[in-house]
């Protein structure tokens, strides 16, 4: 296996401080976490090649520490790649192999010293390193899909989870501002199964549930299309209210029963209950590792 003598590497616009065990970007220091740091000098050292799970978990906890591995490297690789702003579905840096480790695809160059060889083969000769030929090859993606380390699904692109759930904002709006815009008509809908009170508390729940949910949408529409790399620890928190919203609009096909018939509001109620989890899975495949 070979090993750095050089003190720093550099791969992209971060250069890694071996010796004093700091990350900067653009000469600027990046706060990383000594665990994260230990696995991307890991990974730096191979570059090009993968290092199996197995092998992260002795450098980074002895033979006799007891903890939770997979959890705990999880988390170190997830606070790495948060770092390096990269991302598990669309990496430049750190790319995972599904069920076995983690691979440095990036082109890294030495600053300071060399890379000692474990053989005087040339096959031996630092993989990763710019400008080698082995980098370009080992760096290409095997056939085997990337899978989520927490959804156990491949990992997709992106851009699709992250335009899916901003159409389901752009959809609950439409749902406040069509029931704000025909209040006259859900009042008088909710008078012929709820009289009385009850339809003046449906419109009162329309008209609250509408101004709170309106600029919550529009924040996390806003976030999404920025790509908002925070916007997995803010939805987390964020989900007990917007599950609790969600479960209140899931009854608004109901307020339709005189069009779609009772079946049909029915089943549209039915996969509303079911959506808000859906966003929680979409922000998680878009920002995996960041905050859930």
């Amino acid at each position: 296996m070979p090993s750095f003598t050089a003190k720093i590497v550099r791969f992209g616009t971060f250069e890694a401080d071996l010796a004093s065990g700091e990350l900067r970007k653009n000469g600027v220091r990046v706060r990383l976490q000594e665990q994260p740091f230990q696995v991307l000098v890991a990974l730096l050292e191979r570059a090009g090649e993968m290092v199996a799970r197995e092998d992260l978990r002795q450098r980074l906890w002895p033979s006799d520490t007891f903890v939770d591995f997979d959890h705990g490297l999880n988390t170190a690789v997830n606070k790495l790649r948060e770092a390096l702003g990269d991302a598990a579905a669309n990496p430049r840096f750190v790319q995972t192999v599904a069920r076995r480790g983690y691979r440095f695809i990036a082109p890294v160059e030495v600053v300071e010293g060399a890379i000692a060889e474990s053989t005087a083969s040339p096959a031996a000769s630092g993989p990763g390193v710019t400008t080698t030929e082995e980098s370009a090859a080992s760096s290409q993606p095997e056939t085997e899909p990337e899978i989520h380390p927490d959804l156990d699904i491949p990992i997709p692109n992106r851009a699709l989870p992250r335009w899916l759930f901003a159409l389901i904002q752009v959809m609950y709006l439409l749902f406040y501002v069509v029931a704000l815009a025909r209040l006259g008509e859900v009042h008088r809908i909710a008078d012929s199964f709820l009289p009385g009170w009850g339809a003046t508390a449906t419109v009162a729940a329309v008209l609250v549930t509408a101004g709170v949910g309106i600029p919550l949408r529009c924040f996390l529409l806003s976030a999404v299309g920025f790509d908002h790399r925070g916007l997995g620890a803010k939805f987390q928190r964020l989900f007990p209210a917007i599950l609790a919203l969600d479960q209140l609009w899931a009854a608004a096909p109901f307020l339709l029963v005189e069009l779609i018939g009772f079946g049909a509001a029915f089943a549209v109620c039915a996969a509303l209950l079911y959506l808000p989890f859906g966003e929680r899975s979409l922000v998680r495949m878009a920002y995996e590792g960041k905050g859930f």
